[in-house]
């Protein structure tokens, strides 16, 4: 089998994503030549990368940019062409075009995260448009899946589950650069990771804090990421020398350094349909605290990787990153089960093999 993946955001995803298929199948990778001429080595040799010169939204390239596209489709002969994520605005121009093979379309999230601007800034009409000319979908969980057949009207066999992949190339930059933990002393870490926007629920984090006090000796909360700042919220911190704030866009070997040094991943989101951070932290071992929004639950709790608490719960975050602190031996079965599962769950063989199997259906069908 012959899949042609195109992919621009997210990165890490289409990395992990690539990979995988690559187990199982044979794979042309079209990306961003500006965002991933500097990654390809994370790529498995097997795949054939294609580079191109991919326009911003409002460039008046994107024309030339999908002629050179369909040209490139047509020339590899792909038995399935299958588009990472639905936010790309000019690609709808493109697909009826490659008709003449099969399209399969990943969602990432079905509904727009409140305070997401990143993904505001395309017209609310585009995801659903590139959805709607793709015959088939990939979702991240099975409640996912309900909402898209219930948002797009797809039929239910042309909603495909297939869980996010785990992402390994962090650790595997720990473990290539020698990297070791820092040197914390007596600090308890707790880790907040991603976009900082609304949704993901900064506010409440720093209301357990408060509650906390001093209950866990030596906390230290590192909020790492760009997007809202963080300072906005200092005066509700209940001891803001323990915030180790970085408001910024986090390159690799830091991203492995602050996974290396927490001992606890949180993520008090408001609202979620999955999340690429506990792919991330799975391998590194790191146990999480998550709220019961989209598809973080049903993540978490059947596999054993960490607590989940309601969201907008400040108390429950607090008892719950208490426990984390107080009983190492739970928080290291945690960590342990979180590595089996990027390993052997989410790992690129069982994910290569669920989307083979995908596109075997598809491909029977068609």
């Amino acid at each position: 089998m012959r899949v042609l993946l195109i992919g621009s955001e997210p990165v890490d995803y289409t990395i992990a994503f690539a990979n995988s298929v690559a187990t199982r199948a044979s794979v042309v990778l079209v990306v961003p030549r500006a965002r991933f001429a500097a990654l390809t080595g994370w790529l498995d040799p097997a795949i054939e990368v294609r580079l191109i010169d991919w326009p911003r939204h409002r460039s008046l390239g994107n024309p030339g940019f999908l002629w050179r596209l369909t040209r490139l489709i047509r020339r590899e002969r792909p038995d399935l062409v299958h588009v990472l994520s639905n936010t790309v605005l000019w690609l709808n121009l493109a697909v009826p075009f490659w008709r003449t093979c099969p399209l399969v379309t990943t969602v990432h999230d079905v509904h727009l995260h409140p305070g997401d601007r990143d993904t505001a800034k395309l017209p609310d009409w585009s995801p659903r448009l590139m959805v709607r000319q793709s015959p088939d979908i990939v979702v991240h969980g099975v409640a996912l899946r309900d909402a898209a057949v219930k948002t797009f009207a797809k039929p239910a066999d042309h909603v495909h589950v297939l869980p996010h992949p785990a992402i390994w190339r962090y650790a595997e930059l720990a473990r290539a650069q020698g990297m070791q933990r820092g040197a914390a002393g007596a600090a308890f870490t707790v880790l907040l990771f991603g976009r900082i926007f609304a949704y993901k629920g900064l506010d409440v984090l720093i209301k357990a804090e408060r509650l906390l006090g001093a209950r866990i000796a030596g906390l230290r909360i590192v909020v790492a990421g760009r997007g809202d700042d963080p300072g906005a919220l200092r005066a509700a911190m209940g001891d803001p020398a323990r915030y180790d704030i970085r408001h910024r866009f986090i390159e690799d070997g830091e991203v492995a350094q602050l996974f290396l040094d927490a001992d606890l991943v949180v993520l008090p989101y408001r609202e979620a349909s999955q999340s690429g951070v506990i792919p991330v932290a799975a391998t590194f071992g790191k146990p999480v605290v998550v709220t019961d929004v989209g598809e973080l639950c049903a993540t978490v709790a059947p596999q054993g990787l960490g607590l989940v608490v309601p969201p907008g719960d400040a108390a429950a975050l607090s008892e719950a990153m208490a426990r984390m602190a107080e009983d190492a031996a739970f928080r290291r079965q945690c960590g342990q089960n979180a590595r089996f599962w990027a390993e052997e769950v989410t790992g690129p063989c069982a994910i290569g093999a669920q989307a083979v199997a995908i596109y075997d259906r598809i491909l029977q069908r068609t």
